[in-house]
Formats: C-alpha cells, structure tokens, sequence
C-alpha cells in the first residue's frame, strides 16, 4: 500500500522532468517529508485548459488532495480511507472505473514509507504480553535517486453546501495505485544492514504502482478510454530498481516533517524487530 510518502522535489524540476506546459505559482507546495492521506500533493495530468479556445489536452502540474471523493459522493468523509486503489480491480470498483478510464495521473515522490514488524514483536503481542506492536518505517527510494513516478486517478467533487463561485466549491482529489510488492532482493548500493527486510515483499504485501518513462505518455494520455489498453500499462517495474533503509520511528508522527526523516540509520531502532 501507500499510506505515506515524501515529496520535496521544487516545481521548476517537476516541470522539466514530465514536460509540463502549464503550472499555477499559486499552486506551488512547499517541500514535503512526511506527506498524509489529505494533504495537498502535486500531480502530473493532461486535460484541456479551462476557458481556452483550443481544446486540446494539456500537460499540467497541479495540486490534488490525497484522498479521492468520487463525484457522485454525497460527502468527501470518506476520502481519508481512499487514498490507494488496487491496480488489480481499478477498472471495475464504482468508485475507481470512470476516473480510471479518464482521469489519471502521476504523482511524483522521492519514495515512500513502510512500516514493518518483526517475527519476536507479533508473537508477544499473539501472547497477548503487549496490546500493541512496535513498527519499525522504512524507507523505499529509486536506487538512483531519481524521481518516483506513482499511478494515480483523479476526480473532481462539487461541494453542494457551498455556492458555485466559492474557491472552495470544487476538490481535486486523487488516489495512488498499487500492486504486488517485489518479492525479489532490493537494489542496494551496499550490503543491507543486518537484520533486515531483503525484498519489499518482507516489509508489506503491497507496494505503489510505479511507472517507468516509457509509459508516462499513454498514460496520461486522456484519449486512452480503453479498460484492457490502460490495465496492460500497469504491469509492475522490472526488479532491482529501489532500495530499502529503516529510518527513525519520528516518521510515524505526521507532525514530524524535514529531511532528517530520511537519514538512513545503520540498524532498525528497535533491536528485535528480526
């Protein structure tokens, strides 16, 4: 799944690296480490420009809120709980197909977070000696540092408690796609500290959909309508493409957020997380 990311990657750069024509400054983020379901994220789409003569799609940068609010949602309180949808079955949940069949998006990160618990901390808690377990995040990054691309769809929700000329009468949303997670070994530039998860598979069964650049464009792409073109795009990544270190639980925190989140420790905090 994605439950938390991190995305502090400037506009400009954003811009260059998705070949985006059209950006609002006003709409301009500031560097997120700790990014939570409801928080303002940017996303890379294409649809044509409101009022402009030509009606052509247009590649943007925008931001959405994480967390979609189908249009026919009556209210958005259920947005915090949609914040992922399975690549598997997103052609056909009611709350997924139309956005997928029209309304998808990219949603660049620099990783994300997992959190993992360890063989000896399940058995005490099935002994019933703790009430809660100890998790121990960890980070998921490209293992060249580059930019992670995720699946996304999008939607747009019209408040009807407000009037139609409020700023606030339309919310942009989006949901992340996931799949199976990698069961093979990470790519790693060192050897993994000891003990440790080896695959994304050890740390959570599922992992978000992320895109390499040959598909960016069909993509996003709104003219692609077809259900069976589109779910042949979402075929996972080749293997051996992300990396995995354990951070600090501070992570764990939403109201933590800065670039220390992301330092690598040299062991999980927890010493019988394995």
């Amino acid at each position: 799944m994605c439950g938390r990311y991190a995305a502090s990657r400037r506009p400009e750069d954003l811009t260059g690296l998705f070949g985006v024509e059209k950006w609002e400054p006003e709409e301009t983020l500031a560097p997120d480490w700790n990014v939570a379901p409801t928080k303002s994220v940017y996303a890379v789409l294409e649809r044509p420009l409101k009022d402009a003569a030509e009606r052509r799609p247009v590649r943007q940068l925008r931001a959405l809120r994480w967390g979609l609010v189908p249009s026919w949602a009556k209210n958005p309180e259920g947005a915090a709980k949609m914040i992922n949808a399975r690549s598997e079955t997103v052609h056909e949940k009611p709350s997924f197909r139309r956005a997928f069949e029209t309304r998808r998006c990219l949603l660049p990160a620099d990783g994300y977070y997992e959190w993992v618990t360890g063989a000896q901390e399940r058995e005490l808690e099935e002994q019933g000696r703790r009430k809660r377990t100890r998790k121990q995040p960890y980070f998921v990054t490209s293992a060249d540092g580059s930019v992670m691309a995720m699946a996304g769809i999008y939607e747009f929700w019209r408040d009807p408690t407000l009037p139609g000329d409020h700023p606030q009468a339309w919310w942009a949303t989006c949901s992340v796609l996931t799949t199976d997670a990698d069961p093979e070994p990470f790519a790693q530039p060192h050897p993994a500290p000891e003990p440790g998860p080896r695959s994304l598979a050890e740390i959570h069964p599922r992992m978000p959909l992320v895109l390499p650049p040959e598909r960016w464009d069909a993509w996003l792409d709104p003219a692609r309508t077809d259900a069976q073109e589109l779910r042949a795009l979402l075929a996972p990544p080749p293997s051996g493409l992300v990396r995995a270190y354990p951070v600090t639980t501070a992570v764990s925190d939403v109201r933590n957020n800065g670039p220390e989140l992301l330092e690598e420790l040299a062991a999980p905090e927890e010493s019988t997380l394995f």
